[in-house]
């Protein structure tokens, strides 16, 4: 499996596929003398099955995810989270591979997780110059329970964890630090702990508590959170809110449910926390904050700040606070999104003047990203009359400026 050019099985091939577009300036293609300079603000690696055991007080491992066997069916029991059924069946090929890659080695005698080069090398073969790194497996559940101390012992075990594996590696790897934003001063403490050690970004829960929709719950909207902004400003790191961290992302079973679950419960509520910070004065308070969403595309961005603008204008009478400008305004200067293979992004972004505000990811190792095919995922779906210019900012160059990379002399020119 060394080779993904001989592991493609049929599944993938269309994967391969791409119209060889014609007047880019640039390459995406690893090998190219001229390729662009491409980060993915979005990949993940699975920490060591016994990381959380050994790094977590005694009084809390009965609460880590479990397997259990219920009536002859596997499940995975996660605090917080309906029980899931656990579908037996078999991988070959690329998709094998990427069940296996990550960040785990491929030998079994060794342990998982504590060498990155394995996915270094992936990421660099697929033209990748720099990473955003979340969790992945049950560390991307951390936030699934009420009991917040819970929690934030899970986020400190994962910082800490992924500092020491990920830190001889920082000009490529730039992993988030999970904050348990539902106690603000556990939150504080934490950021400005994770801001000593170097991290560059953190992420936050796309709710605070997670779960269903409860109003007596904390929100980013409130004012009560002034002093973690504060915090994140002052330290100078980016924001992130990843799917499928603010209520349980399987929401639905039976008939649909793996596309209803996807689109429902795991992309669409990365909207709320953003529209949170732009209509309550966030941005207005915090002017140096940089807030984004993760995994959940971006065409549907133009649509958001439309919504907020009209919500703002016409329902003046309700709205409050009054800001200086529209949320859509706040939006552009505080904000991004990310995504893999968004035709609609790629074709609203000049128009809607977010050249800045959009970024690319591979979602390296997960199914639903382009690794190890990017090349040809992005040929196929950015919009054939982008510019250059924008396109440079889209693969590469927003990213390093929001998520502070060094960008290679090489690439400037």
């Amino acid at each position: 499996m060394d080779n993904l050019a001989h592991a493609v099985n049929s599944e993938n091939e269309w994967r391969l596929e791409t119209p060889e577009p014609q007047g880019w300036g640039q390459s995406t293609h690893p090998a190219a003398a001229n390729k662009y300079y491409m980060i993915s603000v979005d990949a993940h690696l699975m920490p060591p099955r016994d990381m959380f055991v050994k790094r977590m007080d005694t009084k809390w491992h009965d609460l880590l995810p479990r397997m259990e066997v219920r009536d002859g069916v596997r499940y995975l029991v996660t605090e917080g989270a309906r029980p899931h059924p656990l579908i037996e069946f078999t991988l070959s090929g690329e998709d094998e591979y990427r069940m296996k890659t990550g960040g785990t080695l491929p030998d079994p005698e060794k342990q998982e997780g504590e060498d990155i080069s394995v996915r270094i090398a992936d990421q660099r073969a697929d033209g990748i110059d720099g990473e955003v790194i979340f969790p992945n497996g049950p560390a991307l559940m951390m936030y699934a329970s009420k009991n917040i101390e819970f929690v934030a012992a899970q986020c400190a075990a994962w910082n800490d964890w992924a500092y020491e594996v990920c830190s001889p590696h920082w000009d490529f790897c730039n992993p988030v630090a999970a904050i348990a934003s539902a106690d603000v001063n556990l939150a504080v403490k934490e950021v400005e702990r994770v801001a000593k050690l170097g991290y560059r970004t953190l992420m936050l829960p796309c709710k605070p508590v997670f779960g269903p929709n409860n109003v007596s719950d904390p929100n980013y909207n409130l004012k009560m959170y002034d002093p973690m902004w504060a915090a994140i400003q002052e330290a100078d790191l980016a924001i992130t809110y990843h799917v499928s961290t603010g209520m349980d992302p399987r929401g639905a079973r039976s008939t649909g449910g793996a596309v209803i679950n996807y689109v429902i419960h795991s992309l669409a509520p990365t909207i709320e926390p953003i529209v949170n910070m732009c209509a309550s004065g966030v941005f207005e308070r915090f002017p140096k904050l940089r807030a984004g969403t993760i995994e959940a595309n971006a065409g549907w961005v133009p649509w958001m700040m439309a919504s907020m603008d009209e919500a703002y204008r016409k329902h003046h009478m309700w709205v409050a606070p009054k800001m200086g400008g529209l949320p859509s305004d706040y939006y552009r200067q505080n904000c991004f999104a990310s995504f893999g293979e968004d035709e609609a992004a790629t074709f609203q972004a000049e128009h809607f003047g977010l050249q800045d505000n959009f970024m690319w990811a591979n979602d390296y190792p997960h199914h639903e990203g382009s690794w190890p095919h990017s090349a040809p995922a992005i040929e196929r779906t950015f919009a054939a009359n982008m510019s250059e210019e924008t396109r440079r900012k889209v693969l590469g160059l927003n990213a390093a400026r929001v998520f502070k990379f060094d960008v290679p002399a090489k690439y400037k020119a």
